[in-house]
């Protein structure tokens, strides 16, 4: 491939972790020689990863078999990177819990030091309150485990991302919406479709529908120090970081 050779689309409405391996993917494939081209909608600091609760942990994706090494794969590239302090890649204990029982530390999660949550640390129900006896109220999670994980800030990494990717003489064109794949110019031999969401209109994909990615902003809780996952399947599953 010559010239301009790839040609990455973006819609601007796609989910904030996809973002973030776009911009990896971009940055590989400028740093390999190829003559790289990103076009979106919106980048950096106006697209939805700037608000992203990005801490790595592979969860709710499929097909699991071929998602776990990749992750794994990231996951090795971020704990080099966390050592850099242009990055903003940092590392913090996540903390996994389960509603429904005894929690199952995942086979991949054993080698990065994961480790059961004794009861102490369990976090416990309204029965907590005062006043009210905690006999009367069941804890919040039944189980847990921990380990420690990359946490990204989001407002550094985009950052760090495009730089690295315009070091590498690629190119970022904002303000661009295709209505079609074909309005692509002919001058790319290679178009890497990561629309998201705007997928529904770029190929007209009517199925295509939104799966989670809400960030919900609330005060900060003293005293938290860790990563919160929740992802039992009862009701409501969650993802915070401190």
């Amino acid at each position: 491939m010559t010239v301009a050779d790839v040609a990455v689309t973006e819609s601007g409405a796609g989910h904030p972790f996809r973002r973030r391996l776009l911009g990896g993917l971009s940055d590989s494939i400028a740093e390999r020689g190829y003559r790289a081209a990103i076009f979106a909608k919106e980048t950096g600091q106006q697209t939805t990863s700037a608000a992203a609760a990005a801490v790595w942990y592979p969860y709710d994706v499929e097909p699991a078999d071929k998602v776990i090494a990749w992750a794994l794969e990231t996951y090795n590239v971020l704990v080099d990177l966390s050592s850099k302090s242009d990055t903003g890649v940092s590392m913090i204990e996540l903390r996994q819990f389960s509603r429904a029982g005894k929690i199952q530390i995942p086979d991949w999660a054993i080698p990065l030091g994961a480790r059961l949550l004794p009861p102490f640390v369990i976090p416990g129900g309204v029965g907590e309150s005062p006043g009210l006896p905690q006999s009367k109220f069941p804890p919040a999670f039944k189980s847990g485990f921990a380990l420690n994980v990359p946490l990204t800030d989001t407002t550094i990494y985009l950052d760090y991302l495009a730089s690295r990717f315009l070091t590498a003489s690629g190119s970022i064109t904002a303000n661009v919406f295709f209505k079609k794949l074909e309005d692509v110019s002919d001058e790319f031999v290679l178009v890497i479709n990561c629309a998201g969401m705007g997928a529904r209109e770029l190929v007209h994909d009517v199925d295509l529908e939104p799966h989670r990615g809400q960030v919900a902003i609330v005060p900060k809780f003293a005293g938290l120090s860790c990563a919160v996952v929740c992802d039992d399947g009862l009701k409501t599953n969650s993802t915070g970081t401190p």
